[in-house]
């Protein structure tokens, strides 16, 4: 057994090779950038190692740093994790050379299946049905039109190295070709450094199923059976499970086999996932089904895996690269019960899932909850950066049947607390309750289809005006003449929090912002502080909600968090970009933190409404902005390549 291994990692995933490595006996050492130098991947360590800046080009994804940082600490191996360095050839043939073991597959496996184009030639002379597509060297865009052309409208580009859903774009019309193909090459190569893609014809209400396969240096190769990750946003997979609802055996055995086959034909060794798509919804025996690409790697959602044959796939990981023999012949892995995993994220899907970013005031989990198992990398205080992928955590159920660990997950996603960034929880247990869902009618557009739907939140409720007074509560015992910027008319309310008077109590209309939204609230004042109701609803006291305070010069907040939703309520400020002063429509201004990938105008242009102005790259993701209405770019105030705050101006254009 390789006695001391350094993670070439971040997050959840550093922090649960760490467990398993303590568990083998094996010391660690973790790697951290500027962002991460309180992550919990450091504490965890044995050992920390800091390699650069916040970016990730600068950081993680420095090969030769974190060689050298694992032959100075005396390290035997390294392992990748996923993402960043972890299906990069020429990383894995760096870490050979320099004397250590590469905890995955060769180099040249990375480069036989790794790569999606390879791979799918490799399945086409093993005889396994691939999506029809184009995945020749030719990258220039007149090649890939022609080739788009040939395949027939609509497409999906796709880059050929990496996963996550990076570098992907599905291509509606002809027309929208180059625009699209520039965007998912950029995408990939800050991702993966590759900006190469292939093209595939898209394939119909498909379903997304995935074959864990592991190999060792012995020649021999297993299947741990398949997992359903069919519930995508965006190509990023949503919530996993395992075993695949629905799925005939007859299927099941012919996936299984073929991703046994692929993997043998290289000699793969370590980890990895083949992954194919079902046809038209059905998991059924004559399903049409296609191979489209193989992840060299250990997958986010290997949990559910785990959770149904009781193995850990990171331990069968460091056996296999100290040189042992797979753990288990085929004959002897079984799988029982039902897994699901939900990814939580700082992402607001109301917003089409834009990122959110900023510290964590409060992150609990009921890790007690019979049947739940919780993965993650952050803890109260730390912060969500924009510099990464926006995962919080990972949580898993696991229960005999499949609606009993949804059930579970719903109640676990319920009893979860987190304020500070905003999350998808509440659209995850949303999904989980989909009446379509539960009866298996699923495919990938599934989400797109119905996001409007899926993304709503508890309206107001008496909770969250418990929370409108318990802020006007905080206010008042903490206000001092001038240290607030509020009209007289605000002071003297926050101030006369007793509500004494002579004649009946006061009664107040006023404005606070919830969640950037101006919501006029009634305010009546009584011995024990304000009572509150908003529009619907019945007055409520103070003092009752789960509430955290966020103290800021230029604002003051409440998060108010409720049933696996979070209000964010203040003031009306009139220079915040959150809210609108009568000038939205003159402005472009950054979504969240990030760098300014493109800025597609120059002063003097005249634009239409909806025209492209700018990207902005953040968590790994590229966000398009483009122009609120008609006019004329007045003023560009920042230069590709450069960071930015959520909320700076970009771009103005002339007043109408």
């Amino acid at each position: 057994m390789l006695k001391k291994i350094l993670i070439a990692n971040r997050g959840e995933i550093a922090c649960r090779i760490i467990r398993t490595a303590k568990k083998l006996g094996v010391a660690t050492v973790a790697v951290y950038s500027d962002a991460d130098a309180r992550a919990l991947h450091v504490e965890q360590a044995d050992e920390a190692v800091h390699i650069g800046p916040s970016p990730a080009t600068e950081s993680y994804l420095k090969g030769d740093v974190i060689i050298a940082a694992a032959k100075a600490t005396g390290a035997e191996g390294i392992h990748p994790g996923y993402g960043f360095l972890s299906e990069n050839d020429d990383f894995a043939d760096a870490v050979t050379k320099a004397g250590l073991k590469f905890i995955g597959p060769s180099a040249a496996a990375m480069r036989a299946l790794g790569g999606k184009a390879a791979a799918k030639e490799i399945a086409i002379k093993a005889g396994v049905p691939v999506v029809p597509g184009y995945q020749g060297e030719k990258q220039d865009a007149k090649t890939l039109s022609v080739e788009a052309k040939k395949i027939g409208y609509p497409v999906m580009i796709k880059a050929v190295a990496g996963g996550g859903g990076r570098g992907m774009r599905l291509v509606e019309r002809e027309a929208d070709l180059a625009e699209l193909l520039a965007s998912a090459q950029r995408e990939a190569a800050s991702a993966f450094g590759n900006a190469h893609v292939l093209l595939e014809k898209v394939v119909e209400r498909p379903r997304h199923i995935e074959v864990q396969v592991f190999g060792d240096a012995h020649g021999n190769v297993v299947h741990m059976f398949e997992r359903d990750c069919t519930l995508q946003r965006r190509n990023q997979k949503v919530i996993e499970e395992a075993p695949a609802p629905g799925m005939s055996p007859a299927l099941r055995e012919n996936m299984c086999a073929a991703a046994v086959k692929l993997a043998k034909h290289v000699g793969y060794e370590g980890a990895g996932t083949v992954e194919f798509l079902v046809e038209g919804g059905s998991l059924g025996s004559d399903a049409k089904w296609y191979f489209i690409e193989m992840n060299t790697r250990l997958q986010v959602e290997h949990p559910v895996t785990e959770e149904i044959t009781g193995l850990d796939l990171v331990e069968w990981q460091l056996r296999v690269a100290s040189g042992e023999k797979l753990p288990l012949a085929q004959s002897a892995i079984k799988m029982s019960g039902h897994a699901i995993e939900v990814r939580l994220c700082a992402e607001d899907p109301a917003k089409g899932f834009l990122p959110s970013v900023g510290r964590i005031y409060a992150f609990d989990a009921p890790a007690s909850l019979s049947g739940l198992r919780v993965e993650t990398g952050v803890a109260n205080d730390h912060s969500v950066s924009p510099f990464y992928d926006s995962m919080i955590a990972k949580l898993i159920t696991v229960a005999p049947f499949r609606l009993e660990a949804a059930d579970i997950m719903i109640e676990a996603l319920h009893r979860t607390t987190i304020a500070g960034p905003v999350t998808n929880q509440c659209f995850l247990a949303n999904l989980l309750e989909d009446e379509d869902i539960r009866k298996n009618r699923m495919d990938t557009g599934l989400i797109g289809r119905n996001l409007e739907r899926l993304s709503m939140r508890p309206e107001y409720s008496e909770e969250l005006a418990m929370g409108v007074g318990t802020f006007i509560e905080h206010l008042a015992d903490n206000a001092e003449e001038g240290t607030l910027n509020r009209s007289t008319t605000f002071r003297k309310l926050w101030y006369a929090r007793d509500g004494f008077q002579l004649g009946p109590p006061r009664t107040e209309l006023r404005i606070v912002v919830i969640n950037g939204e101006r919501t006029e609230v009634s305010i009546t004042w009584t011995e024990d502080g304000p009572r509150v109701s908003m529009p619907g609803d019945l007055p409520a006291t103070a003092r009752k909600s789960k509430c955290y305070s966020e103290h800021r010069p230029e604002a003051e907040r409440l998060l108010v968090v409720m049933d696996g939703a979070q209000w964010e309520i203040s003031l009306p400020t009139y220079d915040s970009s959150s809210i609108d002063d009568g000038a939205a429509s003159d402005t472009i201004r950054a979504p969240i933190n990030g760098r300014v990938a493109r800025v597609f105008v120059t002063e003097g242009d005249v634009v239409e409404k909806g025209q492209r102005i700018a990207v902005v790259e953040a968590m790994k993701m590229e966000h398009v902005l483009t122009a609120p209405r008609e006019g004329t770019i007045a003023k560009i105030s920042v230069k590709e390549g450069t960071q930015v705050n959520q909320g700076t101006v970009l771009v103005a254009l002339a007043e109408a």
